[in-house]
């Protein structure tokens, strides 16, 4: 099993329409769209986070029952609000993020959770957000000792955003003490500098990955590569319109650790499952994931998506 743990929020997508600006309401959070993704792939899997008392987080634990995980622990916090995130889509369907999180829920995560996941998961997956805060990094330092003493792999997204902490410097060393802690590290292509030196991207991957790690990097519209243990391996993306690139590097992790948590050790099909997943979530508004295993496995085989 895999479970997610860290931020679970409302994305509110931006539209401007006869003069009006209007935003519509989407679950969001990167690790809560990696296990709907684990979810739609028939993996199983769960997630552990914290709303407010208010009506966004009656939305949001809702939605997340209505996902049915095979394990799911969301705290709901009476004295904060839930995390809104504020998105705005640009026409090729990229998006610019704020956050609304002054004294919000997302990195007040469940007490006593840590040694219950860490029991339960074969891999645990942690997201970024809650690490801007105290509370947060002392669930999250709880859930890595209590896997890692387990034997159990832990899987972390980097997802960088410096706005919601202090400032960059602190962002940087927060962020690289728990990617030098993870197994497994996903960072997107514009990220890999900020944590490692080096000529090229490969030979910046190979030594960020090391001897024991399994680390992905996102290339956008060029596709994604990987290394272990030395061995770089590279995969091209597939053709989309792109409508909504939230989530799309949530829905491509989904799809790696799908096949890492069966065993999957060729790294090329691991990178297409990845690119296929991230692609499909690009074709749709908002993260939540609206294409199924089927839908993932029928253009893996074909290498044609239907628009």
């Amino acid at each position: 099993m895999i479970i997610c743990a860290g931020e679970i929020l409302a994305d509110m997508i931006g539209k401007e329409e006869n003069g009006t600006f209007s935003y519509e309401r989407y679950a969001g959070g990167a690790p809560f769209n990696v296990a709907c993704g684990l979810k739609k792939l028939g993996v199983p899997c769960g997630f552990c986070g914290c709303v407010g008392d208010d009506t966004t987080g009656d939305f949001l634990a809702e939605f997340a029952e209505r996902q049915k995980f095979d394990y799911c622990r969301i705290r709901r916090d009476p004295s904060r609000n839930t995390t809104l995130a504020f998105v705005e889509l640009s026409d090729s369907g990229e998006r610019k993020f704020r956050f609304y999180r002054k004294h919000t829920a997302d990195y007040c995560l469940p007490r006593g959770a840590a040694e219950e996941i860490a029991g339960r998961a074969d891999i645990v997956h942690i997201g970024s957000l809650p690490l801007s805060k105290r509370e947060g990094r002392v669930f999250v330092d709880e859930l890595i000792a209590a896997a890692h003493a387990r034997g159990k792999k832990v899987s972390f997204d980097v997802n960088y955003r410096t706005d919601v902490f202090a400032d960059a410097a602190e962002a940087a060393e927060v962020i690289a003490k728990y990617i030098a802690l993870a197994d497994i590290v996903k960072l997107s292509e514009e990220e890999l500098p900020l944590f490692t030196s080096g000529k090229t991207m490969e030979n910046r991957l190979c030594l960020l990955a090391g001897t024991s790690k399994i680390v992905f990097l996102t290339l956008g519209a060029q596709g994604s590569m990987a290394c272990v243990k030395g061995t770089i391996c590279k995969e091209p993306s597939i053709k989309i319109r792109a409508v909504d690139t939230t989530g799309a590097g949530d829905a491509f992790f989904a799809g790696v650790l799908s096949l890492l948590n069966e065993g999957e050790t060729d790294m090329a099909r691991v990178l297409r499952r990845g690119n296929i997943c991230g692609a499909l979530t690009t074709a749709q508004k908002g993260a939540y994931p609206l294409w199924d295993k089927a839908a993932a496995e029928s253009v893996e085989t074909t290498g044609r998506m239907e628009q």
